[in-house]
């Protein structure tokens, strides 16, 4: 009875090392990766691409912009220094810079040698003042000395004549009020939304091309048949899915991790706190939607007879990520919102919609619901398509033999 039992244990050990041999093929995908000098310089290229992206970003929205004006007189002085306010409502981040001249002659010849963008003097006929530009005037310059002489000549007529400005422009001031209260943000939302959908592209398409490269190479080489007698092709494929998903998601939370950093380095903390919960989403579709197509690479490159195969074998995937990044950029608000909450495509395109706004919860519900349940569905036939393909060496097949052979079995 004691010997029943034992062979009982042993078999049920057996088993147990079996079912978690994926563990060995995963850590072998992972160690034979963080070794290759390829996968780090890709991965340190993409982190550096995004802290550039950022800095830009911030030194082209950020920079301020100067306008030097010559002036002869305290009265234009002082209208450069109010035009500042003026220039900065009008296009945020612009300053007047007053630059004193003896008169109007040497402000010209300034105006004329570039030392200044434009010289603000006194009309030839003694009536108000002109802006003199060279050969054109920047309109938010000329707008802005324009608003500012008046409102500093108005203050001193009013206090030669004893009026109480004050008093007379009481009830007179136009407030502002948007609608649109994120209108301000909405150039950093449109940024964030196709750098979302760029990364995503890029890493899905990359790590894809990686897994269905060494699945070929090992059915190639024959290897896999030595790794098929020693243990079942389904815990290669879940192996290999699962090494390459932990690298992929790894790579995605480092890259959210760098960009939210080199965004409080670079003073953009508010930008953060804007974006902060669309790249949270953004990293949690990407674990849901990438192991469904990592599984999908898997089989592609089970279905290449050799590495010059892989191209005919991935071009199904490849247009199934590229279809979304084509939608992001060109299509409306209409077809992103219905795209946003198909399978798969979800993955890309809601965290890109998060990005530019709010999205509906029950949206979000609807895009996560599908994405899990289509995951779910299509691991379960990619494996067994993979079982029936992985073997079979010398040719390629195409997916139509390759689910044709399924439905017979």
């Amino acid at each position: 009875m004691s010997t029943t039992d034992e062979r009982t244990d042993k078999r049920a050990d057996r088993a147990t090392d079996r079912g978690g041999l994926w563990k060995v093929v995963a850590q072998r995908e992972i160690t034979t990766q963080l070794r290759s000098k390829s996968f780090l310089i890709s991965g340190a290229v993409l982190v550096l691409g995004l802290v550039v992206m950022v800095v830009v970003l911030t030194l082209t929205s950020g920079r301020e912009t100067t306008y030097d004006v010559a002036v002869v007189d305290a009265t234009g002085t002082s209208a450069a220094e109010a035009g500042t306010a003026i220039a900065d409502r009008i296009d945020d981040g612009t300053k007047l810079k007053a630059k004193q001249y003896d008169d109007a002659a040497a402000a010209e010849k300034a105006v004329r040698d570039g030392d200044v963008d434009a010289a603000l003097l006194p009309a030839a006929d003694g009536d108000g003042y002109e802006v003199v530009g060279d050969d054109d005037v920047d309109p938010t310059l000329s707008s802005a000395l324009s608003s500012a002489v008046s409102a500093v000549v108005t203050g001193a007529n009013a206090d030669a004549q004893n009026v109480d400005l004050e008093a007379l422009a009481r009830g007179s001031q136009v407030q502002e009020r948007l609608l649109d209260a994120d209108a301000d943000d909405r150039g950093l939302r449109q940024v964030a939304s196709f750098v979302f959908v760029l990364l995503f592209y890029i890493t899905a398409l990359g790590f894809g091309m990686q897994i269905a490269a060494t699945v070929t190479q090992e059915k190639e080489s024959r290897v896999v048949e030595i790794l098929a007698a020693a243990l079942p092709i389904r815990m290669l494929l879940w192996g290999k899915v699962i090494g390459t998903s932990v690298l992929a998601i790894g790579q995605t939370v480092v890259l959210a991790a760098v960009g939210a950093i080199a965004l409080v380095l670079t003073g953009n903390g508010d930008a953060l706190s804007i974006l902060g919960p669309a790249i949270l989403w953004y990293v949690l579709f990407f674990v849901i939607g990438f192991v469904a197509l990592a599984s999908f690479w898997s089989v592609a490159g089970s279905l290449a007879g050799r590495q010059q195969d892989l191209q005919a074998t991935t071009a199904p995937l490849q247009l199934v990520l590229f279809a979304p990044y084509i939608v992001a950029v060109t299509a409306g608000e209409g077809v992103k919102t219905v795209v946003s909450m198909l399978p798969i495509v979800s993955t890309m395109m809601m965290p890109s919609r998060l990005a530019e706004g709010d999205v509906p919860l029950w949206q979000l519900a609807v895009a996560i619901t599908t994405t899990l349940v289509a995951s779910i569905l299509l691991v379960r036939l990619a494996a067994r398509v993979y079982e029936r393909t992985l073997l079979q060496t010398g040719r390629r097949i195409t997916f139509g033999e390759a689910f044709r052979a399924r439905s017979a079995d």
